[in-house]
């Protein structure tokens, strides 16, 4: 739960630097963290022209606050494709030309110990010292496992929750769809299901086909990547292994990597499923930010 975050709810195009800037304790580090929309550089992006894309600008918009904050430290999260294009090119030029040291890669979640197969894109510059991206320290070895995140949370029903966590909650599902979930397998597909149950919509004219979609994830692997449909079977790899039903709040908010107990609404707050996750999916996993702020730390740390 975020305790005296100050939100600031404006488009960012009408915040100034100067207005930012006021915000920053007198004689400590300053430090900018932002994230522009992924969808333009998104795989799934489905047609979008990343040039033209209203949210395209937004990168440019950080760009600009950096540039009028001026601020020690910065950083970044995106998704990796992010890193091809001519709009981060230009970011990154921007940030050395102002006298940052810079260093960006695509980092694996299960390298951080974070239970999901998620690639994303880490930016980090620094005014005060060299700066590094981590890399974490886990392996193939002892990547952490949905069995490991979620394996012991008690069982719930489709359109149930459990009366002691009410992020515990998993969405309901139509009769069709839950023939669909009973004749799924762990790590298996739709084409594993008898032809009745088919959905002739994941079937393109040309014998293209949707294979990353109808699906129970494996309890000795890590998740797919949570996104903000993980409550939906339909939307992804997102079937339980054993139950039949897709990710509760609760399972797709561990898998994120965030504390067991976090709370997301207050304890008379209705839990909405969709605007709930919404947020889990859009979040940085709390465990990679972590690692992050430690690499800043270190880049401060050497300055003294």
């Amino acid at each position: 739960r975020n305790v005296g975050a100050r939100f600031i709810e404006r488009d960012v195009r009408d915040v100034t630097g100067a207005e930012l800037s006021a915000l920053y304790p007198k004689g400590h580090l300053r430090l900018l963290a932002g994230c522009a929309p992924c969808r333009p550089f998104s795989p799934w992006r489905h047609g979008y022209d990343t040039e033209q894309h209203s949210e395209w600008k937004l990168l440019q918009e950080f760009t600009r606050l950096v540039n009028e904050i001026e601020p020690d430290l910065v950083t970044m999260e995106n998704v990796p494709d992010l890193q091809s294009t001519a709009i981060f090119k230009r970011f990154v030029r921007a940030l050395k030309r102002a006298g940052y040291d810079v260093d960006h890669r695509s980092v694996y979640c299960p390298r951080f110990g974070i239970p999901q197969h998620r690639r994303r894109l880490v930016l980090l510059a620094s005014k005060v010292g060299p700066v590094k991206v981590p890399e974490g320290r886990y392996d193939a070895d002892n990547y952490r496992t949905v069995r490991d995140a979620i394996g012991n949370l008690p069982p719930v029903a489709a359109g149930e929750a459990d009366p002691r966590d009410r992020l515990h909650k998993a969405r309901a599902v139509t009769p069709i769809m839950l023939k669909r979930l009973q004749a799924s397998r762990p790590g298996g597909t739709w084409r594993d299901w008898p032809k009745g149950l088919r959905a002739k919509c994941h079937v393109k004219k040309s014998g293209a086909s949707f294979q990353d979609v109808y699906s129970r994830m494996m309890w000795d692997d890590p998740s797919p990547t949570i996104t903000t449909l993980a409550h939906s079977f339909g939307s992804g790899r997102f079937g339980h292994p054993d139950q039949d039903r897709a990710l509760t709040l609760r399972e797709a908010a561990i898998l994120q990597s965030f504390p067991r107990r976090y709370r997301f609404v207050e304890p008379r707050q209705d839990v909405g499923i969709t605007p709930i996750a919404r947020l889990i999916g859009n979040a940085v996993p709390p465990r990679l930010g972590r690692y992050i702020g430690l690499a800043l730390a270190r880049a401060a740390a050497s300055s003294s």
